[in-house]
């Protein structure tokens, strides 16, 4: 493990000051969910009876699609084309839906999880599209038991259909298709403590550690204390997970790759890792299989960590992998060599990590961002006490841990959003309970200024604000409602506004430049020796998966005599 960063001394208060309005507009009544697209050109509003697409410029409706007693709480809006983008929603009934917005028309392509019997019916907890819409995930609950499914959708198809549809007919769209369906790992029907028999064979590596994770985060350990010398029965009787995180990877080959073999940018796997675990797994995103039984996918990769997983997060290009443990550690995997960039400790009265996020350089395409891990990487960390850290990190570099908020004492201090801020340097976005935003700076650890709404309005949930963030028109958007006692006025009373960083004398000189792609750089001789030294491990992956398995079945040799 690295040296643990320091706290440093916190700075004497300054006069902060405050970033004005630039735009206000009238939003739909009950507009539970706001999306920007990446190229800044539309907003995608989810609210009472439907959704809305505005332009983002001028803030005028150029589409909808209304259905009388429905009520949407969650939109995503990605760019499927150049003049078509793909939007997935869910409603209050946990229903799932796939719209294809084109030619200033939205189209109804899909319901995803369509209801024809309510006693078995499956509610989506999450739904992502990947970027490019050419996939998308969802974690499903269904009488108490949860799953993972991967869905792959006919884009090009799609795209013919649109440009061939008119407002007078209907289209037949074409059907997206399962790939697979991830179920929590459970236990051998079969197994004892000593030789760890299943089936009458020997356990491989991964299912041994898949066994470990699912007894340590069950309890069954402490439940069977002693074995008899025959095998032992167990029933899967642990409690199933309440939830399940998921990342789409995208290929990671290192600076010699050929940059053109996946030029879509499409994933090649998906990581997934289940609450209560120790375990995080990868799966190849493969062709579908011809017989549906087959769509249960067994994990070709496991990355496992000594504590349980709290948060999870992926660089931009996906080759970093960051999981935050329930010890306050901090581990950062790299992909292509499988092995630790770095483990951090992050000191402090810290209880537990809530969220972990990657402060990349989005003024550099994802394809062109340093995989190699030759840089420091930095990363947000949000503790369930309040307290927000900034965590720089490198291979063979020595780690450092900033606090950039303290636990306050004040519930109502209490950040329930804290962001890095993509297009400025070590920007973060904090807002509190309180109804407080503000920008902050994570070298100096100062306030960078303030965003306050009218005195008239508040964000419309202090737990969870409605907002989005977008990094090409650097603006952020976010719903308020006018102060009244009367719920229904307050709903009926919401209101846009916009905040502009980029045409602020106060932001101007945190903005993000764009620079030139670090990953192909030669660098100094130390770094050409690491880039060959991880060349190297990534190329006998496959030899030291072998060498652990020996290792291993020595190791059972050894206990059993």
């Amino acid at each position: 493990m690295l040296g643990a960063g320091k706290e440093y001394a916190k700075p004497e208060p300054v006069h902060v000051p405050f970033l004005e309005l630039t735009d206000v507009a009238q939003l739909p009544e009950n507009t539970n969910c706001l999306t920007c697209t990446a190229d800044g050109r539309f907003l995608g509003l989810a609210h009472t009876q439907g959704l809305s697409v505005w332009c983002a410029s001028s803030f005028t409706l150029v589409a909808e699609w209304l259905q009388p007693q429905l009520e949407l709480i969650f939109i995503q809006m990605i760019r499927m084309a150049e003049t078509t983008s793909l939007l997935g929603t869910v409603d209050d009934m946990g229903v799932a839906r796939v719209f294809g917005f084109h030619s200033d028309t939205v189209h109804l392509l899909s319901v995803i999880n369509a209801m024809e019997d309510v006693t078995v019916r499956s509610i989506f907890l999450t739904f992502d599209l990947h970027e490019g819409g050419h996939y998308g995930a969802a974690s499903v609950s269904c009488n108490g038991v949860l799953w993972l499914e991967v869905y792959q959708f006919p884009v090009e198809q799609w795209l013919k259909e649109l440009e061939t549809v008119s407002s007078q007919n209907k289209m037949k769209w074409s059907p997206f298709t399962l790939m697979m369906k991830i179920s929590p790992p459970t236990l051998p029907t079969t197994y004892v403590t000593n030789s760890y028999i299943f089936a009458g064979k020997p356990l491989d590596f991964l299912t041994h550690c898949l066994t470990v994770d699912i007894i340590r985060s069950s309890g069954l350990h402490k439940e069977q204390s002693s074995f008899s010398s025959d095998a032992a029965t167990t029933k899967n009787t642990h409690e199933s997970p309440s939830s399940c995180t998921q990342h789409f990877l995208l290929p990671c080959d290192g600076p010699t790759g050929d940059s053109k073999a996946n030029p879509a940018g499409l994933p090649v796997a998906v990581a997934v890792w289940w609450s209560g675990s120790t375990s995080l797994l990868q799966y190849l995103l493969q062709k579908t299989p011809k017989n549906k039984s087959d769509v249960a996918p067994v994990p070709e990769m496991l990355w496992p960590n000594a504590k349980e997983i709290l948060c999870s997060a992926v660089s931009r290009c996906t080759c970093l992998i960051a999981l935050g443990l329930e010890d306050a550690t901090v581990y950062i995997w790299n992909r292509q060599s499988g092995s630790p960039v770095s483990v951090v400790l992050v000191p402090g009265e810290t209880i537990a990590f809530s969220r972990i996020q990657f402060v990349d350089n989005w003024s550099v395409p994802a394809q062109d961002c340093d995989i190699i891990g030759t840089e420091l990487v930095g990363m947000l960390v949000s503790c369930k006490n309040g307290a927000v850290y900034m965590v720089t990190a490198g291979l063979g570099m020595r780690s450092s841990t900033i606090q950039l908020f303290e636990r306050p004492k004040d519930s109502r201090d209490l950040p329930t959003v804290a962001i890095p801020v993509p297009f400025l340097q070590a920007v973060s976005l904090i807002m509190q309970r309180s109804g407080k935003m503000f920008l902050t700076e994570a070298i100096s650890r100062e306030i960078v200024c303030y965003l306050t709404l009218p005195t008239s309005h508040q964000t419309v949930s202090l737990y969870n604000p409605i907002y989005t963030l977008n990094a090409e028109r650097r603006a952020l958007f976010i719903r308020g409602d006018q102060e009244t006692s009367d719920l229904l006025d307050s709903l009926n009373q919401s209101q846009l506004f916009v905040f502009y960083f980029s045409q602020s004398d106060i932001i101007k000189p945190h903005i993000d430049c764009p620079r030139q792609p670090a990953a192909f750089h030669h660098g100094t001789l130390e770094e050409i020796c690491n880039i060959y030294l991880e060349q190297s491990r990534a190329q006998s992956v496959e030899e030291r998966n072998k060498a652990l398995e020996q290792t291993w079945e020595k190791m059972q040799e050894t206990a059993s005599a």
